[in-house]
């Protein structure tokens, strides 16, 4: 990646240190984690297409890239659905202690379930023995989500690690 393509303008990557106390995620009522199963993978991937502009719009060739990908473990995607069993926020990570997506439907946020996911997946790697953990955002468009892995001890390091 060139400088020019890590200006402000287009993205920066945030680290969290995994050492010490993690706080606990809190679910609101209503909403339940679980595990990702492959029959989950076109929700997951209509909600992200809806919530991320830039994701690929085609279904098969999508779930060919990520399933394919040698960083991909189902055990590492976590959804969440509400009272009604619909799939309404993903955190989608890979192997190497790295939070790909964090997206929650629009008319399930307020309810704390980005801020959950984020502490669930802090917790998953601290106990897969990883040291921090890393993701990339957009800073225009995802303004509030940095605000939330500020506030949450993310900070910005370079691009190369």
């Amino acid at each position: 990646m060139t400088q020019a393509e890590t200006s402000d303008d287009i993205g920066i990557r945030l680290r969290r240190s995994l050492a010490g106390e993690l706080p606990a995620p809190v679910w609101a009522d209503g909403f339940t984690m679980r595990p990702f199963k492959p029959a989950d993978a076109r929700a997951v991937h209509a909600l992200l297409t809806q919530t991320l502009q830039k994701e690929e719009k085609n279904f098969d060739l999508w779930w060919a890239q990520q399933s394919g990908d040698a960083e991909y473990d189902p055990a590492l995607w976590f959804v969440v659905n509400d009272s009604d069993g619909q799939l309404v926020a993903v955190a989608l990570c890979w192997t190497s202690d790295y939070l790909k997506y964090l997206a929650v439907h629009p008319s399930a946020r307020r309810n704390g379930l980005a801020e959950a996911l984020l502490l669930h997946v802090f917790a998953v790697f601290k106990a897969r023995g990883a040291s921090n953990l890393d993701l990339k955002t957009m800073v225009v468009e995802n303004a509030n989500a940095i605000r939330l892995y500020r506030r949450h001890g993310m900070v910005e390091v370079d691009w190369n690690g």
